[in-house]
């Protein structure tokens, strides 16, 4: 990741695998929450922007192996073991005790929308293509954010079709704050990090838990858990066992490891 202060008392991350696509893997996932961490520990630090360089945010997990290579959050082994520690991770964001925005251009797909998820505002590029396709074939989100952030209806015709929608459409559902000409994104997040960076710390960090404390007595944060139950179902579906077998003997392929490929790890 890269890191820089863009104004005063904001903090800015970059996802800097743009050769990848920015590819969540365990070392990018570490790197990010570390930093985060430490901007809630800064007294100077009052909010963060996290991005994507190249052409996008994210395009979801890195496939390519090592994932449960010493996560950040520990899991025990089975069934729901990655689930369970990919929640907590994103969950960590979401508990920060200081706003994160998510600024998001180019594509977010899977694992990428949910880490925009988990952040308190997200601002996404009108022409941004965002979705999580993995749901036709292999697995349910391991956060399920789709339900309480986008409503039911939205919510079942993202997970029934897996199709992507544009950042406008992405604003509309509600799954973004509000989204803007490609061109305008960057000036327009920092300008509204600027805006919160101006509210008191001290009330800011009261302000976001009184969201989230209402969000929770209604059941948002146990709904988005109730991903990883049925994604650990998921795994021991036949067509998802055939498809998660086919897909990473692809990536072994193509980054020529030629051991045999066991869908069950």
């Amino acid at each position: 990741i890269l890191i820089d202060e863009p104004a005063e008392h904001v903090r800015r991350i970059t996802l800097n695998r743009p050769h990848k696509r920015n590819a969540i893997s365990t070392p990018l996932r570490a790197a990010l929450f570390d930093a985060l961490h430490g901007f809630d520990r800064d007294p100077d630090a009052r909010v963060t922007i996290v991005r994507g360089a190249g052409p996008c945010f994210s395009s979801g997990y890195d496939l390519s192996g090592g994932l449960m290579d010493d996560p950040p959050y520990p899991s025990a082994p089975g069934d729901g073991q990655w689930t369970r520690q990919a929640s907590d991770g994103w969950f960590s964001i979401w508990d920060l005790a200081k706003p994160v925005i998510a600024q998001v251009h180019g594509y977010a797909y899977a694992g990428g929308t949910e880490l925009a998820a988990a952040c308190d505002l997200v601002y996404v590029a009108a022409d941004a293509r965002i979705g999580y396709p993995v749901v036709r074939v292999a697995s349910p989100p391991d956060w399920q954010y789709h339900t309480p952030l986008m409503g039911l209806r939205h919510a079942m015709e993202a997970m029934l079709t897996g199709d992507s929608v544009s950042g406008t459409e992405a604003a509309r559902m509600g799954w973004a704050n509000r989204a803007y000409p490609p061109e305008e994104l960057e000036e327009a997040v920092l300008e509204v990090a600027v805006r919160v960076a101006g509210v008191p710390p001290d009330l800011a960090q009261i302000n976001k838990r009184m969201v989230h404390r209402a969000f929770d007595v209604l059941g948002g944060r146990a709904a988005i858990r109730s991903g990883q139950e049925f994604q650990a179902l998921a795994a021991h579906q036949e067509s998802v066992k055939a498809a998660v077998a086919d897909l990473l003997g692809s990536v072994k392929r193509a980054i020529g490891d030629d051991t045999p490929t066991d869908a069950s790890t």
